[in-house]
């Protein structure tokens, strides 16, 4: 379906030349490290070489499979493809295009006019950002294991235990559940670490009065998962308590807020107001939420800096995630994964966020 979308959104005339492996398997639902995909208004044709091609031809969606030629033959294959889609103009992701790629295709494709411009960007982001209910089956897939495996490791964490230990244990645990890998690295940082926001785990022992702060997902068929919780370890002081709990409060706020219609810096504004208000701004330097898919980080984001016309639509899956870290004390996160829908907001994540002392 989604390379079906892209063809009724191009222009006529033009052929989109998918080269970035993302963006492939957004469209063909077939991972592989090699490959062009050519998208028209009458076809599409994924095009790769034979490592992938069996796999290719029997799981790729909406497109002719074909092996791809070498050396000039393979130019001309690309050609006799674009002809047979109607093609004049050539739409390519400059986003995703290294200057190399860019001389090299400039070199070779002297017969068809290229856009090297942001409109082929601007379909796909626009497309992206909507999720169908396929895909909410898929991130939903992810969330369910990254919960399931922090669940399975919380007994685990206690005084004396690593950082990095923690979340190697998380990691191993999401791809025994089934993770086909993990979002990104995952941070598990404590003590004085959880002031760094994407703190790198270590060696750092955990101790008793520590708050630990784990931010981490699974990739599940493709999608990705995000979620951040902090706990604290044996026991808690009123100060630790105090800012869990305004974190908490922006973070309630910003979920209840989220519905199509809903500009993305207003969004951002009401978990940060809240922040701001209990005397905690200056400690709160990261965006709200930026959008999730088939990558980490995607359109939508949740943020000051968001252009006033970015506006939430119904399909659109965020993170709210406030903070707010005390340099040489600890950090506090909180988050969630969200899609909007008609009626406000639909929250993939399951997990408890009242303070939890393991």
């Amino acid at each position: 379906m989604n390379i079906i979308a892209l063809q009724k959104a191009l222009p006529e005339g033009s052929v989109a030349l998918i080269v970035s492996e993302v963006n492939r398997f957004y469209f063909t639902e077939f991972e592989a490290s090699d490959g062009y995909l050519l998208v028209g208004k009458t076809g599409a044709k994924f095009i790769t070489d034979s490592r992938y091609i069996e796999a290719a031809t029997a799981e790729s969606v909406d497109c002719i499979v074909e092996l791809s030629e070498v050396g000039d033959e393979f130019y001309a294959q690309l050609f006799d493809t674009i002809d047979e889609f109607g093609g004049k103009k050539i739409l390519f992701e400059a986003s995703r295009l290294s200057i190399a790629e860019g001389e090299r295709f400039k070199a070779r494709f002297k017969d068809y006019e290229l856009d090297f411009s942001a409109t082929l960007d601007k379909l796909i982001d626009e497309q992206r950002m909507i999720k169908s209910e396929k895909e909410y089956e898929k991130l939903l897939g992810a969330q369910k294991i990254a919960e399931q495996a922090l669940l399975d490791t919380l007994p685990l964490i206690k005084p004396g235990v690593k950082e990095r230990d923690v979340a190697a244990e998380l990691d191993y645990r999401m791809r025994k559940l089934g993770a086909l890998g993990v979002s990104f690295d995952t941070i598990a940082v404590a003590g004085e670490n959880s002031s760094k926001p994407h703190g790198v785990p270590g060696d750092y022992a955990i101790k008793n009065g520590d708050f630990i702060t784990i931010d981490y997902g699974a990739i599940y068929k493709g999608y990705h998962s995000d979620t951040t919780r902090t706990f604290a370890v044996g026991s808690v002081s009123e100060e630790q308590k105090k800012v869990y709990n305004i974190v908490l409060s922006a973070q309630l706020a910003g979920v209840d807020a989220l519905k199509a219609g809903l500009p993305a810096r207003d969004a951002d504004a009401v978990c940060r107001d809240i922040i701001k208000a209990a005397g905690y701004g200056e400690f709160f330097g990261h965006s709200t939420g930026h959008g999730v898919g088939v990558e980490i980080h995607e359109l939508p984001n949740l943020s000051s800096r968001a252009a006033a016309e970015v506006i939430l639509n119904i399909g659109h899956v965020v993170t709210v995630e406030p903070g707010i870290y005390l340099p040489g004390k600890f950090g506090v996160r909180i988050e969630d994964m969200l899609m909007i829908t008609e009626d406000g907001a639909r929250n993939f994540c399951s997990l408890p966020k009242e303070l939890i002392v393991l």
